[in-house]
């Protein structure tokens, strides 16, 4: 008897397509294509992969050859017109392609995704509130990613571009069903924003008495003096009140002011002689005087 063994050889898909942007093709614009990273090639290239060997998902390696560019991308559907294959916008101005150029189209397999660090090419990209979530959703309709690629995202009808700077394991690697952590790096533009350092706290200013500087040549209301009706006197230390609103003379500007600065005026003056005050105080003796009564006592003779 004689044996035979077949060896399960992978077989390689090469080949060249004219490339078109998705705008090109007939019928309703396909968003879903734009959005992604996956491209739209013809029914006989489905014929021949299922014959072939391959590895799935369907991976394949686009290369520019005249202007030396490639990237890598998957495969969403296999409409396409005999010859052509469609791409979205984004991923023919990385490969510096024009609309009909010609584009080699290579099968490949790719590691799986690990890392991925983004760079946003605008600092709007910071308006996002929660750019890592809207990211996740986006590379929900990619298979891989490229380094060195600028992928375009659209959110809130606004497209923001995405500069791919690093991928792990390898410069490229399949995203499909993956657990991959995602950086982002600073926007291009972006400024950081300078602290400012606590200033030392300034010495308080000379205090100043605003009674210098009022004019007691006007009039001033209540000057004189009252009686009561009762006859009666009553020590009464009450200081005129001026009619017209205070008038300050000019006398000597404040040299330590600064901006920024509040000067807070005090009326209260220290005593002339607090040794006298002292001598009135230490003298003092409380209850000392005499008392009187307001009815008087009479005594009954018995």
């Amino acid at each position: 008897m004689f044996g035979f063994s077949f060896d399960n050889v992978q077989r390689s898909y090469k080949t060249q397509y004219r490339c078109f942007s998705v705008s090109m093709l007939q019928g309703n614009c396909r968003q879903d294509v734009e959005r992604g990273g996956k491209i739209i090639m013809p029914p006989s290239a489905l014929d021949t992969l299922t014959r072939m060997n391959i590895m799935y998902p369907m991976l394949f390696k686009l290369t520019n050859v005249k202007e030396h560019r490639e990237t890598h991308c998957g495969v969403l559907e296999f409409v396409a017109d005999e010859g052509k294959v469609y791409l979205p916008y984004w991923m023919m101005q990385n490969l510096l392609l024009q609309e009909g150029d010609l584009l080699q189209l290579e099968s490949t397999s790719l590691s799986v995704a690990t890392f991925s660090k983004f760079q946003p090419q605008s600092v709007d990209f910071l308006d996002i509130s929660n750019p890592k979530a809207v990211l996740e959703n986006i590379l929900r309709g990619f298979a891989c990613l490229t380094r060195g690629d600028m992928i375009a995202i659209k959110y809130n009808d606004k497209i923001y571009e995405l500069k791919v700077l690093e991928t792990k394991p390898a410069d490229a690697v399949s995203i499909i069903e993956c657990d991959m952590s995602v950086d982002f790096t600073a926007p291009v533009g972006y400024v950081e924003p300078q602290r400012i350092k606590p200033q030392d706290p300034e010495p308080e200013s000379m205090q100043v008495d605003d009674t210098d500087y009022i004019d007691e040549s006007k009039f001033m209301a209540f000057q004189g003096s009252g009686n009561r009706l009762d006859g009666k006197t009553k020590n009464l230390d009450s200081k005129p009140v001026s009619l017209q609103p205070r008038i300050y003379k000019r006398g000597i500007p404040n040299y330590d002011y600064k901006q920024g600065t509040i000067t807070f005026i005090r009326t209260a003056k220290p005593t002339t002689n607090p040794d006298q005050n002292e001598d009135q105080t230490d003298n003092f003796e409380a209850f000392t005087g005499e008392g009187n009564r307001l009815r008087k006592k009479t005594v009954r003779n018995k």
